[in-house]
């Protein structure tokens, strides 16, 4: 009786086992379309892109181009990459890579059915296969860091610059050219030959040939070669080369090759080669007695080929003459001369005023046999690893490019001007990896009798966090230091050395007490630097620890009234030198001052109480071929307890002895080391308006 009231118990078994199966399945739904979800946010955003295909040239869109588009303005002269350049397009993939976006082809038309251009050439169609083919390219352009526009503009005699300026603002992304790029290799049209390219384009960068000083927007285009496919007939042997220079250009000024004529004709070792008559054959050269000669194989037997300015700048025979081994003279005032931001022309070539040519074969004649073989040798290598193809050409410029993006992977000189076997060997103590932290860094104090401001110094430095230990250098045989009952009592080690003659050189001497690899060489007067400052500075140069990182800074000028280097301590943005009075260095660099300095520099600079701050920077940038480090803006360091005649800076003969230093210094070396950078090291947000807590280093003082 009791169980009729209630429902069956296999009525709620059968609740439940249908509850539990649509759970299941809504679960399984919604597990599959997150998967879905999460596999087109994370690999299937280039999926629904494809990729360029070059194989179908023949079914090729046509683009109609009103005759009433509106073109962009410039190209603007005063664009650089910080102005000009969207750099928060790049990085979103969280690589180290710039990614390139080519626009689909496109044939354009005007209005009335007629193309805006040529058929598209062998050379822009290698070009466009590069990128697609290379690291850096995408297909996707929401992704893209720079467009390149799929319009063959290498050559302006083969496209109409109007309606190309209108097809590239026809462009979906091309907003004014942000962060396009474009290629040219001959640029302007008769009468005018300009030296940039004639088109509409903005905010682009422009990677062309012939480039003049007045039209390079440095840091910002890159300047190209001119493709010269002749080049790659040449073969390399050993021809004994018989002339001195040789000259094959066939576009050369009339009143050039008139004066060449006169001195060929008083020189036996200048061959100058001319078109030969009734011939239209790029391959065929006349000399002045008709005999024949086959180009560009003849360039393997001069020394040196002379390369002119024709209509344009620049000349095809500049890369001729560098896959014979002729080292070029090139006598084209302004020029840019190809990828000169990375390349070091003076190592591969000399460059010859045009109002010099008639002393052209003295010039040549001055360069002794060794270094003419070393130019040699250059000039074939730069062929065949930036110059050889149009494959190169194409990944040496956005090499270029992805340097300019991401500074801090950017290959250095040696990566770019030294042959793989000729790279100098590098030394374990500078590996590119950070210095180890823990250890910390050895303050070296140099102090004569300033024991007030001594004291003060000391003090100051045990609040910085890295200090490991405090060294006194006591510099005076005079008067012995304080007794060790006055000195600060703090919590850092502290030692005091005395030592037997007072040289400027005891600041670098390595001593045993020094067990860090850091060692800041301070002043006993420099007391106006915080603790934050000291600790960034330490901070900086431990991820570049090979170079002089510090404070006070200094350039060094050469001055064209007495034609020696001066030494230039007003306020500048260039900075040569940071004067070790406030600056981090390795201990290694106090072995090599110690042990190693060339010629007299030690002796002369304790002989005259100077300069062991300037020594120490040509050291320093001779073995590394690198500049110092400035870090935080502070420029003024004058002690304010000091008395004036206390310092030895006060002295106005001290400026001109530092000048003659460096004057002396550069002739001992036999050239100038020292490299002249625009560049300081500030902390993230220093000028921000944060709250402290969000700074790492907020004390970081002024001026």
């Amino acid at each position: 009786m009791g169980a009729k009231g209630f429902p069956s118990l296999t009525n709620y078994k059968r609740f439940f086992v249908v509850l539990f199966a649509v759970l299941v399945v809504s679960i399984i739904a919604i597990l599959i379309g997150l998967v879905n979800v999460f596999t087109r946010g994370f690999y299937s955003i280039d999926s629904s892109y494809e990729s360029l295909n070059l194989n179908e040239l023949d079914r090729i869109q046509e683009v109609m181009v009103p005759s009433d588009t509106v073109v962009s303005s410039g190209p603007f002269p005063k664009c650089s990459y910080y102005d000009c350049f969207n750099i928060y397009k790049c990085g979103h993939k969280g690589s180290s890579n710039i990614l390139v976006y080519v626009y689909p082809l496109k044939k354009y038309i005007n209005e009335k059915g007629a193309p805006i251009g040529s058929q598209m050439s062998k050379e822009f169609y290698t070009l466009l296969d590069t990128i697609v083919k290379s690291r850096y390219y995408t297909p996707n352009p929401e992704e893209a860091c720079v467009f390149v526009v799929s319009i063959d503009t290498l050559n302006q005699n083969r496209f109409k610059t109007k309606e190309t300026s209108q097809a590239l603002a026809l462009l979906p992304y091309w907003h004014n050219g942000d962060n396009h790029i474009v290629f040219n290799m001959i640029s302007g049209v008769a009468p005018d030959f300009n030296t940039v390219v004639d088109l509409a384009l903005g905010n682009a960068i422009v990677a062309g040939a012939g480039f003049d000083t007045w039209t390079y927007r440095i840091g910002f285009d890159i300047s190209i070669p001119v493709f010269s496919p002749l080049s790659n007939n040449i073969k390399q042997h050993n021809y004994k080369r018989k002339w001195l220079v040789i000259s094959s250009q066939l576009n050369i000024h009339p009143e050039y090759t008139a004066e060449l004529m006169e001195i060929a004709a008083n020189n036996p070792k200048l061959l100058v080669l001319e078109a030969c008559d009734g011939e239209i054959n790029s391959t065929l050269r006349c000399s002045g007695d008709k005999r024949t000669y086959h180009y560009p194989h003849i360039l393997q037997r001069g020394e040196f080929c002379l390369v002119m300015r024709g209509a344009r700048l620049s000349q095809p025979s500049l890369i001729d003459a560098m896959a014979a081994g002729c080292i070029p003279i090139v006598s084209a005032d302004t020029i840019v001369m190809p990828f000169a931001d990375v390349l070091d022309w003076r190592r591969a070539a000399i460059m010859l005023g045009e109002a010099d040519l008639g002393s052209l074969m003295t010039v040549a004649e001055a360069v002794p046999l060794e270094k003419r073989l070393e130019m040699s040798e250059q000039c074939k290598w730069l062929y065949s690893k930036y110059f050889s193809s149009m494959e190169t050409i194409t990944m040496t410029t956005l090499d270029i490019l992805n340097d300019r993006v991401y500074p801090q992977n950017a290959k250095v000189y040696e990566d770019w001007n030294n042959q793989p076997l000729k790279t100098p060997m590098k030394s374990p103590l500078f590996l590119e990896v950070t210095s180890p932290k823990w250890q910390g860094f050895t303050a070296v104090v140099l102090t004569y009798d300033r024991v007030d401001s001594l004291f003060g110094l000391i003090q100051k430095l045990v609040k910085v966090n890295s200090l490991s230990k405090v060294l006194v250098i006591w510099n005076n045989q005079r008067k012995s230091p304080p007794h060790f009952s006055l000195w600060p009592k703090v919590s850092k080690p502290l030692k005091v050395i005395q030592t037997k003659a007072n040289k400027l050189s005891n600041r670098f001497y390595p001593y045993e007490e020094i067990e860090t690899e850091a060692i800041l060489t301070i002043d006993d007067d420099i007391v106006m630097l915080t603790a934050d400052e000291l600790e960034f500075g330490y901070e900086v140069w431990r991820e570049f620890p090979d170079r002089i990182v510090g404070f006070p800074s200094r350039v060094h000028v050469w001055d064209n009234v007495t034609n020696r280097w001066k030494y230039e301590s007003e306020w500048t943005n260039q900075i040569s030198m940071v004067l070790t009075g406030a600056a981090f260095h390795h201990k290694y660099w106090s072995y090599m001052y110690t042990t190693s300095m060339p010629g007299n520099i030690k002796e002369w600079v304790d002989e005259h109480m100077n300069c062991e701050d300037i020594a120490m920077n040509f050291l320093v940038a001779n073995v590394t071929n690198k500049a110092p480090i400035k870090v935080t803006p502070r420029k003024k360091f004058k002690c304010p307890e000091c008395v004036n005649n206390e310092m030895l800076s006060a002295d106005l003969n001290h400026m001109i002895e530092r000048s003659n230093c460096i004057d002396r210094f550069a002739t001992i070396y036999g050239r100038m080391p020292l490299r002249s950078v625009e560049f300081r090291a500030d902390p993230v947000l220093y000028r921000d308006t944060f709250p402290e807590k969000l700074k790492w280093f907020n004390n970081i003082g002024s001026l």
